[in-house]
């Protein structure tokens, strides 16, 4: 199973009284790199989604440069 950026939610498509429920797999191979930089440096992310972050950006290969503020 690929690894998941945030949890599955779902979409009601159709018209009217004709709905269906359709789930929306989140996997973190269809975020964008911008989204996942921002997820590692937000303080409110927990370091399990912080780590698979990385692993996506390394995965991809970008080089990250960590700076002491």
């Amino acid at each position: 199973m690929p690894t998941k950026f945030k949890p599955d939610s779902f979409e009601y498509i159709g018209l009217r009284g004709n709905k269906k429920q359709v789930i929306v797999k989140n996997y973190i191979t269809a975020v964008s790199k911008a989204e996942l930089i921002d997820a590692v440096n937000n303080s409110n992310t927990k370091p399990k989604q912080k780590q698979k972050c990385l692993n996506e950006l390394t995965r991809r290969g970008v080089k990250l440069v960590w700076e002491s503020v």
